[in-house]
């Protein structure tokens, strides 16, 4: 069963909730499943034009809110029964904790004044015994000023949130995917216990439910305590990677750590260092009276390899075709990601994308061309880079261009195609080939065609020639700058080819 499922079914009555944080990781997940809960949604933003493109922004009611003075947040909070408030910026300085209690407090008051019935709030998992790195310490003290006002609050305490464009787990996955052995101060033995998105929204929807008072905190995980080292050698094996090896050094280095992760990933050095300094204690639920509150999901909350398992398969389905539709049942996938999310969230493929217009051929002479590619015919450009490139593969293990394919003239989804095989095939429109050949990644190629008119009215046909690559690790980095120069000369002298031989076809 659905995660949704399950909240719409246990909504007792529609409610009117305010998100704080709507373009961020979980606001931006959070704000459709409560529209599929039944309730009326708004939400508080800085900058509304960020909204633009997202599927449920038309659902919505949109405040413009500068929460650093205040600015619209009363008016934003009138009417509303629930706030999820799920903002904490990765900012630094010396007035950072300050600037965050502000904001918190001005919250908390300008709720109590609109009457709002409940807070709920987004921490981190923390020790309560221990001094606490910046950030933490300042989630603890949000949640806190929450608590100490005048609206009932529910604070959870959550550990690394693994999806596809959380912070935590892009880095995890970047460190993973690059690294085969990875140099790491002592924090890498710390315990964790990560919590799928999908079940960080779970208890965040159920929390606007509860009818009762409460008024606190509450440590949320999944169960599965793991090290750091462990859940990056976890992910390595779970995306297929070759055994990845943490080497812990004697040193905390939380500074020299967060730079060296900036260094090594694509994200920036604003979240690699707050994100690293948080590394410095255990993250692990001390108590589990969550549960009497709000029991786990019927099918039971998802442990990190599912987890893990759950935000790369729709990266992998949809690394080709990566529309988000609210009308496909994409909003039941918690960790697909988002058109929203930052670059440096996911595996984002290469492209070599090239369109073209041929007057006077017609989508039938150019696709009994396209669809007849490979074997015998060739690839239309460059005969030999393609039997060097078939050569090679065929000396690391792979199947090389010798297999050819099925029929000459025809094809059908899974034919093999010298080193590719059909994924996709919608007849007299589009081919996806799937490469099959050995290499640091993972690789289609893509032809479409469609009939067109020129802007003079002439009549002819509009062809698009797309190479995509999504690469596995540094070695993948480096095989895309290697041959992305040759496909500047492949690809453009691939469709000049394909067009020939289009116009020689009998009409």
């Amino acid at each position: 069963m659905d995660v949704n499922t399950e909240i719409i079914r246990r909504t007792l009555t529609p409610r009117r909730v305010l998100v704080l944080g709507a373009t961020g990781y979980i606001g931006g997940r959070l704000v459709p499943r409560l529209l599929q809960a039944g309730h009326h949604v708004s939400v508080a933003v800085r900058s509304p034009e960020k909204l633009e493109g997202v599927p449920w922004a038309g659902d919505v009611d949109v405040h413009r809110v500068d929460l650093d003075d205040g600015k619209g947040l009363v008016e934003a909070m009138a009417g509303i029964d629930v706030v999820h408030h799920l903002v904490h910026s990765m900012g630094s300085g010396s007035d950072f904790e300050t600037r965050e209690a502000r904001t918190a407090a001005r919250v908390a008051e300008a709720a109590e004044s609109a009457g709002v019935s409940r807070i709920v709030y987004l921490g981190g998992l923390h020790p309560e015994t221990e001094s606490l790195s910046t950030h933490m310490r300042s989630r603890a003290q949000v949640g806190q000023i929450f608590l100490d006002s005048a609206v009932d609050t529910v604070v959870f305490q959550a550990g690394i949130i693994i999806g596809s464009g959380s912070a935590s787990f892009e880095m995890i996955r970047h460190l993973a995917m690059k690294l085969r052995w990875m140099p790491a101060p002592n924090w890498v033995s710390n315990r964790i216990e990560p919590l799928s998105v999908r079940d960080v929204l779970y208890y965040l929807i159920a929390a606007v439910d509860i009818t009762e008072p409460v008024n606190r905190a509450f440590d949320i995980g999944s169960r599965d305590v793991l090290t750091y080292a462990e859940v990056m050698r976890a992910f390595a094996r779970i995306a297929g990677l070759k055994p990845r090896h943490v080497v812990s050094i004697p040193l905390p280095a939380p500074k020299l750590s967060g730079l060296w992760v900036g260094l090594v990933t694509p994200l920036p050095f604003s979240l690699t260092l707050p994100l690293v300094q948080s590394l410095q204690e255990d993250a692990v639920a001390s108590e589990r009276d969550i549960d009497s509150l709000i029991p786990p999901p019927s099918t039971g909350l998802l442990s990190y390899e599912q987890a893990v398992r759950l935000a790369l398969q729709r990266e992998t389905e949809g690394a080709v075709d990566t529309n988000w539709d609210a009308d496909t049942g994409v909003l039941a996938r918690a960790a697909d990601p988002l058109p929203n999310d930052p670059q440096w969230a996911g595996r984002r493929p290469y492209t070599d994308d090239r369109t073209f217009f041929f007057p006077g051929v017609s989508a039938a002479q150019l696709w009994s061309v396209v669809v007849g590619i490979g074997g015998a015919n060739g690839w239309y450009s460059w005969p030999l880079a393609w039997k060097v490139r078939g050569v090679w593969d065929k000396i690391v293990g792979g199947v090389g261009l010798n297999r050819g394919r099925r029929l000459p003239d025809s094809l059908r989804v899974e034919d093999p195609v010298d080193w590719w095989r059909v994924e996709a095939l919608e007849p007299e429109s589009r081919l996806l080939l799937r490469a099959e050949m050995k290499m640091s990644g993972d690789a289609w190629l893509e032809f479409t065609v469609e009939e067109g008119v020129t802007g003079g009215g002439r009549a002819g046909c509009r062809y698009r020639q797309r190479a995509l690559f999504v690469p596995r690790g540094l070695r993948g980095e480096l095989y895309w700058a290697f041959v992305s120069p040759f496909h500047r000369l492949i690809f453009p002298q691939m469709a000049k080819n394909i067009e020939k031989a289009a116009r020689r076809v009998p009409r």
